[in-house]
């Protein structure tokens, strides 16, 4: 069975050494609590919960899977309990404002949390996953009554949430979107339409799920500015506060998935259910990015659990196979053939996954730092986390994804024809990452919204907030010779950023097609450069800790040696891209429908 063990001693290197979370911790108000002590307690007890209850199901979750009879759905064994135990430890609350019933520590150590659980079971991860979404969409758009009667329950576990936005006619498309909202005479609304992929949708995990859904007024605009939000619980609240009538919401099916199988992905039936508006009408989508953007965030967190959890289970692999003889003579002469670790192109598949693993691990904690000064600092300071932010999250999103997806395809093949049998957990991994370059806004979509939205629509404003960072790191460290081989090719390929995005640019003038050609080797460029200068700064607090004398000293000489593999290796992947993303939209447009086929 193939095992997870938390990473703790990397997390504990991005936090302090790499991203020094406790000076981030100490500068915002309301974060006085997450001290070092608290921090390391927290972490230490979500690895023990992770591995001991969550991993053990991983497999089981994959095998069993959801069933659905009369309309309802059961999670595979052990999920339901594992999820009480979740509640009973406050885990859910964890990061959540104490108004409601959090514990009021920052986002960003919620999102450690997330990936100790997502990691160790990403299906059954999931179904809390989404619930923050909820819980944060509610508390930053919903009214006071409905704060007091649905977020409680979801920042305390008792209840979940969803987000219902795709239908059966539209996908990433949400103008398109049918479902309908009638107005009640009491105030609610009369919610009826069909709901496709809802992730959580149904399930015997929790008494009660809250459903964020998208839906049109009757004197709604057409498109994306005629849509509103709603609230659809499962069941109607009581005065009490507890889970009542059952509600016009029904679960129709479950899909028959290529992986995650412990997770239901329904088909949500709303047959004029009572729904209460969120936000202002008309402006639901606008209100809906606040769950989309976290959702994002958190499906860049699959890439980087499943590179993980793939390299933590082919390196041991790797150490223990046998097969043929290194090609320098015998490393194992007392053996009848040399473990596989000795041959040059398996060291390469293991090095790409930890390369993307714990340079992901520094992205997405970098970017949940950006998510803590967002709600919890102001002026000048929000204001460039919140730019900041919004350039990260579709390269986080489309870029560890994609490389997620090939770390556990590495890990598929560390094991050869092992691999591609169940028992020992590889496929899995590839089948249940798939997903994540899918839901959420494909990696195409991504990279429209980085390069149209994000960059050219603001004539690269969101782009300079970030060059600015590395350009600053780049030159603070230029007189250090140790630190040349990376400040050196970052700088550069920094400065080349800027000019790609021109060039783009500039032809986009012209014909806007060729904005849609470069996008997604734009974003993967994007990604490449970005992970250097996490790598770039990961060498640099590995070399100080090494100068001091501090800490395993092996641990940090392993960091330098990946850092220079993935500046060696993997960032000259850039110079392709290059070539692909300026060869223009020709080479794609000229071809005639008709012509693809005779």
């Amino acid at each position: 069975m193939p095992e997870y063990k938390a990473p703790q001693k990397d997390i504990h290197f991005v936090l302090n050494d790499l991203l020094d979370f406790e000076q981030h911790y100490s500068q915002l108000p309301g974060c006085e609590e997450a001290t070092p002590d608290m921090v390391s307690a927290i972490i230490e007890e979500g690895a023990r919960f992770a591995e001991r209850v969550l991993a053990p199901l991983n497999q089981v979750g994959d095998q069993e899977g959801c069933t659905f009879e009369d309309g309802k759905v059961t999670t595979p064994s052990g999920f339901r309990d594992a999820y009480q135990q979740f509640v009973e430890g406050g885990w859910p609350s964890l990061s959540h404002s104490p108004e409601w019933g959090g514990q009021g520590l920052p986002d960003s150590l919620g999102m450690v949390v997330s990936e100790l659980t997502s990691t160790a079971n990403w299906a059954w991860g999931m179904y809390p996953g989404l619930s923050h979404g909820a819980m944060n969409t509610l508390e930053e758009h919903g009214t006071e009554e409905q704060k007091q009667t649905y977020l409680t329950k979801l920042v305390s576990g008792e209840w979940t949430g969803t987000m219902c936005l795709t239908e059966p006619h539209c996908g990433t498309d949400l103008g398109l979107l049918r479902t309908k909202a009638e107005p009640n005479a009491d105030g609610s609304y009369a919610i009826s339409g069909t709901k496709i992929f809802i992730s959580a949708g149904e399930h015997d995990m929790a008494d009660n799920i809250v459903h964020i859904v998208l839906a049109r007024l009757p004197d709604a605009p057409a498109g994306t500015k005629g849509i509103s939000l709603f609230i659809v619980p499962k069941h109607l609240p009581t005065a009490n506060g507890g889970a009542g009538e059952r509600n016009a919401v029904n679960c129709g099916s479950i899909e028959h998935k290529m992986g995650i199988h412990g997770n239901s992905t329904c088909v949500m039936n709303f047959d004029a259910a009572t729904g209460y508006l969120i936000g202002p009408a008309n402006k639901g989508l606008n209100c809906m990015f606040t769950f989309m953007n976290t959702a994002r965030l958190g499906t860049a967190m699959q890439g980087l659990a499943h590179a993980e959890w793939g390299f933590q289970n082919s390196l041991p692999y790797a150490r223990e196979r046998l097969q043929m003889r290194a090609l320098t003579g015998p490393a194992a002469p007392d053996k009848a053939a040399d473990p596989i670790i000795v041959h040059p192109e398996v060291r390469k598949m293991l090095l790409t996954q930890k390369a993307f693993a714990e340079g992901g691990r520094a992205l997405i904690y970098y970017c949940s730092m950006l998510v803590d000064k967002v709600k919890l600092a102001d002026g000048e300071e929000k204001a460039n986390a919140d730019t900041q932010l919004a350039f990260l999250t579709p390269i986080a999103k489309a870029f560890l994804t994609e490389v997620g997806f090939e770390s556990a395809n590495h890990a598929l093949q560390v094991y050869g024809g092992h691999g591609y049998i169940s028992e020992w957990g590889m496929e899995q991994n590839v089948r249940d990452c798939r997903i994540s370059m899918l839901y959420e806004g494909t990696t195409q979509i991504q990279a429209l919204d980085l390069l149209g939205r994000k960059v050219l629509m603001t004539q690269g404003e969101t782009l300079k907030s970030f060059t600015k960072v590395i350009h600053k790191f780049c030159k603070a460290a230029e007189e250090d010779p140790k630190m040349r081989a990376f400040t050196g090719p970052l700088a550069k390929l920094n400065s080349e950023w800027g000019d790609l995005t021109q060039q783009i640019g500039m032809k986009a003038m012209m014909n806007k097609e060729e904005v849609g050609a470069a996008s997604v080797d734009y974003v993967m460029y994007s990604g490449y450069v970005t992970l250097a200068y996490f790598w770039a700064r990961s060498a640099q607090a590995a070399q100080l800790k090494l100068a001091a004398g501090e800490g395993d000293a092996a641990f940090y000489r392993s960091k330098l040696t990946t850092a220079r593999f993935y500046f060696e290796r993997i960032l000259p992947r850039t110079r392709g891209l290059v070539e692909t993303m300026l060869s223009g939209s020709d080479n794609l447009m000229e071809l005639p429908e008709d012509n693809f086929i005779f």
